[in-house]
């Protein structure tokens, strides 16, 4: 049994840990979640009541259950005292995020171990990484990591705890070369060379796929997917739309999402004159996106790093596009020229060049030659690089040691909707 250490589950923008879930589970591993928050966002995809696994919810502040942190606590200073000083005395050190840890650390060891679980692994090198880590310490179990990007790139991170982690984790997966290197470099020479593997995100082939785009009378859709913050570069696609408008190409955009930054970018879109060729059409469920890839020209990805140094890994819906043979538009940040080969499955550019961007968007929608073209090569390139189930084969050997997995069973009900709460106490 391996425990899942996620900060939040479900979360609705993060369709690539559900889908890892299911497919564990498909291999026969089973997974108990621990979630340090309830889900707040009202929205579950479809796929959520596939998953077998059973949630628990700690109590997310201890002023709210005080009781279940003091036992859990003062349990394992007694049980293990000098795990549960090293622990306190490196939350002390680092402070902040690493002292939220430490607090909530015991109740997922508690957690661990009411489950049976054999190990832990936690999604971003930030709260959920840091908090297996020192429940690992005090119960004794192996831990894994996943590092993605807000978690390891933000200016505020500290390197000296994510060096730790990295030192402490038995293997550390991420999903780019180019993370991969960033990492090696915070780890210093005395990290062992292959403590880091490189795993991309998979995706379910099956659920898209890559049909001819027939000529329409409606104008071609640009399609672009993601939160509504700054680091996706979403101003700069309805500046390079209203280019569009200027050099008279025919196209529409919709940007699917939610977020911070939505009043702003409706205010654009009105500023420019935009009401009728750009739409924000709010988050979607998965199958719905898979439905709009369908029926998109192109998909647009104008990453940028953010102001606070946060910035993207590699799109999930890039990966998505490229399975359903829609060409990508996107910037070079970080790993997404990893999946995105400039000129052969889409356009690479600068990030903030609107310019190029705009160019890009048209060469695409007004050469369908070239789109089929670059259709075909990006659903081999998917095939060949993002195929979930060759990827989380990969994963499963990482997590437990090359150790293969039992033989999958059906046992277990399927989670349609958070259900549990931490070890029987009132839900906060």
């Amino acid at each position: 049994m391996t425990g899942y250490v996620l900060k939040m589950f479900p979360r609705f923008s993060e369709t690539f840990i559900l889908a890892e879930i299911l497919e564990l589970e498909r291999r026969g591993r089973p997974i108990h979640v621990i979630s340090l928050k309830k889900p707040d966002d009202g929205r579950f995809h479809g796929d959520l009541a596939r998953v077998r696994a059973s949630a628990e919810y700690l109590p997310e502040h201890a002023r709210c259950c005080p009781g279940a942190y003091v036992r859990s606590h003062v349990r394992w200073l007694r049980e293990r005292p000098a795990a549960y000083l090293s622990t306190l005395k490196n939350a002390l050190r680092h402070r902040g995020e690493a002292w939220k840890a430490f607090l909530k650390a015991p109740l997922v060891a508690d957690a661990a171990r009411s489950a049976g679980c054999g190990r832990l692994h936690a999604h971003f090198a930030s709260l959920p990484a840091i908090t297996a880590m020192y429940a690992s310490e005090l119960a004794g179990l192996p831990f894994t990591f996943t590092a993605h990007a807000k978690d390891i790139f933000l200016d505020d991170r500290s390197p000296a705890l994510l060096r730790r982690l990295m030192h402490r984790a038995r293997r550390v997966v991420t999903v780019s070369d180019f993370n991969v290197e960033y990492l090696r470099g915070i780890g210093g020479r005395e990290l062992p060379a292959d403590r880091i593997a490189r795993i991309y995100n998979g995706i379910d082939l099956r659920a898209f796929r890559s049909v001819p785009r027939i000529a329409s009378s409606e104008p071609p859709l640009i399609l672009a997917v993601g939160r509504l913050v700054e680091k996706k570069g979403f101003a700069d696609l309805i500046r390079a739309c209203a280019r569009l408008r200027e050099d008279g190409v025919r196209a529409r955009c919709e940007i699917v999402g939610k977020g911070a930054l939505q009043a702003d970018l409706s205010r654009r879109i009105v500023d420019l004159g935009l009401d009728d060729r750009v739409q924000l059409v709010g988050p979607l469920p998965r199958e719905k996106v898979a439905q709009k890839l369908q029926q998109a020209a192109v998909l647009a990805v104008p990453c940028v790093v953010g102001k606070d140094g946060n910035r993207d890994g590699l799109p999930t819906v890039i990966l998505e596009a490229m399975a359903a043979g829609v060409p990508v538009v996107a910037t070079d940040v970080t790993g997404i020229p990893e999946a995105v080969e400039d000129g052969v499955n889409g356009r690479v550019l600068s990030p903030g060049d609107v310019a190029s961007f705009a160019t890009a968007l048209r060469q695409l929608l007004e050469d369908a030659t070239l789109r089929a073209r670059m259709s075909r090569a990006g659903r081999q390139r998917a095939e060949s690089l993002f195929d979930i189930e060759r990827n989380v084969e990969q994963l499963d050997c990482v997590m437990h040691d090359g150790a293969s997995a039992p033989p999958a069973t059906a046992s277990g009900s399927p989670l349609s909707a958070p259900r549990s709460s931490f070890a029987g106490e009132r839900p906060s």
